[in-house]
């Protein structure tokens, strides 16, 4: 095992600031923020109250799926627009669903091995503004017009024109696709769902819970990890826009199946909302923290990433989990808060489902009995992205950076952070308020 405040057996990687943008869910239209737009309303009123300069940091890295053709290496133009500077390297990751978790743990290996003192890590996507492609017999037919040197050449190409030659190609749909395996991420969804025997009353009920826990926090104020947007328009965005408090269960009952319309369970209404949204994170070494005489607010202990069926990669959550609990030596009731990223109400209850099956932690994880179920009381207590939305590259770091926050106004000193990723994968983060390390459950 690892040293008591280390991070990958190197130095301690501590949290001192964090911030995100209110998540806006699309209306089917681009909404009114690019990515990198996203990402600098979270970074300038994060970097606007800290003790250094941004040229100060030494690195950016984004996490980032579906940047917009002019925003290639998109954590260099955030790094660019929030006063950086040119001297100050940047670079994008993308894992899917964990590319903002990916982020943070890039950032804290190059801070523990001593490569770097102070990274802006995290987070942004802008779903909404996935482009919208032209069929590649279209592109091929381009290509030839374009190399046509006559008006007839071009008019005998134009009569090759056919129908599918206009069907567009929705790159946020062929995202949210998995091209090994053909399935929609909702089919994965539905397979989890008939593989647990989980009903569509359980998934509506999960997803009512997670709006009105929702609701609940932002009449507490416990999203204060929120700065607002400014519309170029004037409008001010202040609050996550997908949290619904009209709904009830017989509302969600009346939604229809969107992936097996005939026998399926998986519901626009029990599902992740495609969302718009940014969060970041400030994460040092005690060098950094030293030097700048930093708050430490919480301490990066560890991260894993695991591998699994792609046709059943909701379960990723408790792959991942695993490993950390097994490597730190702990208990699951050693974990303070939790919090699983919701793709999907189903996922997450497959996720409970499955640590609690003797025969799925045998097989699949390798271990001599069942971890037990995560208490609700403890889960995703402020509501997940069934209610703010899952703007993928930016939920690994949100997930973290909100746990951070439970502990916080809980006193409580551990949480875990964990996500499912499209292609059959899934990523953990064990964190602790504070520097962490006080009490020992080995």
């Amino acid at each position: 095992m690892e040293n008591k405040g280390t991070y990958a057996g190197g130095r301690a990687v501590y949290i001192v600031d964090g911030n995100r943008t209110p998540f806006l869910k699309a209306q089917a239209k681009a909404g009114p923020f690019a990515a990198a737009d996203l990402a600098v309303g979270a970074g300038k009123a994060l970097l606007a109250r800290q003790p250094f300069a941004p040229e100060q940091l030494d690195e950016v890295i984004i996490g980032c799926i579906i940047p917009s053709p002019d925003e290639v290496n998109i954590a260099r133009i955030i790094a660019l627009r929030l006063g950086c500077g040119k001297k100050v390297p940047a670079w994008t990751v993308q894992r899917n669903c964990g590319s903002g978790m990916q982020a943070l743990d890039s950032a804290a290996r190059n801070i523990a091995s001593g490569q770097a003192d102070l990274i802006l890590a995290g987070g942004s996507e802008a779903m909404s503004h996935a482009p919208v492609l032209l069929p590649p017999a279209t592109v091929e037919l381009l290509g030839e017009w374009l190399k046509a040197r006559s008006l007839g050449a071009r008019l005998q190409i134009l009569s090759r024109l056919r129908p599918a030659h206009f069907q567009l190609v929705f790159a946020l749909l062929k995202g949210l696709s998995d091209p090994v395996v053909n399935l929609s991420m909702g089919q994965t969804a539905e397979i989890l769902a008939q593989r647990f025997n989980i009903s569509r009353e359980q998934m509506d009920a999960y997803a009512l819970a997670s709006h009105r826990r929702s609701a609940a926090a932002q009449d507490a104020g416990f999203f204060s990890e929120i700065s607002p947007l400014y519309g170029r328009d004037g409008h001010v965005y202040s609050s996550d826009d997908g949290v619904r408090r009209d709904s009830d269960l017989a509302r969600l009952a009346q939604l229809k199946p969107v992936f097996d319309r005939s026998f399926g369970r998986v519901t626009a209404g029990n599902s992740a909302q495609v969302t718009d949204g940014a969060a970041l994170l400030l994460l040092a070494s005690e060098v950094a923290v030293q030097r700048y005489n930093l708050p430490v607010r919480g301490r990066i202990v560890d991260c894993a990433w695991a591998g699994l069926d792609p046709a059943q990669m909701g379960l990723g959550p408790v792959h991942a989990m695993t490993p950390i609990l097994l490597r730190q030596g702990l208990s699951s009731s050693s974990i303070d808060f939790w919090e699983i990223n919701e793709a999907f109400a189903t996922q997450v209850l497959a996720c409970q489902q499955a640590w609690q099956d003797r025969d799925y932690c045998h097989n699949e994880l390798g271990l001599g009995q069942p971890w037990g179920a995560i208490p609700a009381d403890k889960l995703n207590v402020d509501g997940g992205a069934v209610a703010i939305g899952h703007p993928v590259g930016s939920s690994g770091a949100r997930i973290v950076l909100h746990l951070l926050h439970v502990l916080e106004r809980n006193q409580a000193e551990r949480g875990m952070a964990s996500l499912c990723i499209g292609g059959g994968q899934g990523g953990a983060m064990l964190i602790e308020r504070g520097r962490g390390g006080e009490h020992d459950d080995n």
